[in-house]
């Protein structure tokens, strides 16, 4: 928790404070995702933490956690995507036409994912799960409802996104992109590889959980060890992205410069005397 909320916190100054030290063609979608993981990093892994600590949720900060949890996954997939596309086809976050998209692409994914997370929070289906450490979504009654619910939700928020990502990366990695208009290999996106890697390194227990929910008509729950691994996971995704973006030299010289320069204004020189010399 401290590293998400300190790391991200420090991302989002260093993107803000000084976008004069270092490229980025596409920061839109950096912020959104920077903005998922700090939202997770305060609310999503403090709220684990306090139910450990006094044995459970309560309502409404259940139902709360429940729905922001979804949000932050959707709203993170959704901004890698929009990266990558952005990244493939040389289109930067500049200019009136592709500033609108690109913003009406990362808001889309956030509305998506307070939409299906409230799902649940008006139908009931929330109870606090201790292997996940928050509150989650039970199914014990209907397999359909369950059923379509997840299939919707990931066909709608997920899946998109996650075809795009892979779709993207096989056609970086096999050399095809938009030379003319694709920035230098200095600009920040070059740490996109990385943030996809990780992005899906770390959701695969959560994906893998609802699998398994999928194909048991008793709707048991995925394994314990599974839902605590799938939240453990998560949560690293959360403060694994600040490393990965100070893994680029330029972002990583700015963060410095920003943390330990006196940034005082330097004065322009004063003259103060003269002295003159006779020969």
């Amino acid at each position: 928790m401290v590293m998400g909320v300190v790391g991200n916190c420090l991302v989002l100054l260093v993107k803000v404070m000084c976008k004069g030290q270092f490229s980025c063609h596409y920061w839109l979608p950096f912020i959104s995702l920077t903005l998922s993981d700090l939202g997770c990093s305060i609310l999503i892994i403090s709220g684990s933490l306090l139910a450990m600590l006094t044995g459970g949720q309560t309502s409404p900060w259940c139902e709360l956690v429940s729905l922001l949890k979804f949000a932050f996954i959707a709203s993170s997939i959704g901004s890698i995507a929009i990266l990558c596309v952005q990244q493939l086809i040389g289109m930067a976050s500049t200019g009136s036409v592709l500033f609108a998209v690109t913003i009406t692409a990362c808001l889309a994914s956030w509305v998506t994912g307070v939409v299906f997370g409230s799902v649940p929070v008006i139908y009931d289906w929330i109870r606090y799960d201790p292997a996940e450490m928050l509150c989650a979504v039970f199914w014990e009654s209907s397999y359909s409802d369950m059923l379509i619910y997840i299939l919707c939700a990931f066909s709608i928020c997920i899946f998109p996104p996650y075809l795009l990502i892979i779709f993207c990366s096989l056609l970086s990695a096999t050399g095809w992109s938009s030379r003319s208009n694709s920035p230098d290999e200095a600009d920040l996106s070059a740490v996109t590889p990385l943030l996809v890697v990780s992005y899906m390194f770390c959701y695969t227990p959560f994906i893998v959980a609802e699998l398994i929910l999928l194909g048991r008509l008793d709707l048991l729950p995925a394994p314990y060890w599974l839902r605590t691994l799938s939240s453990v996971m998560a949560y690293l995704d959360c403060c694994l992205n600040p490393l990965i973006y100070c893994s680029h030299q330029d972002f990583r010289m700015a963060g410095l410069a920003l943390l330990w320069s006196n940034r005082k204004p330097l004065s322009e020189p004063v003259l103060t005397g003269v002295t003159k010399l006779e020969v």
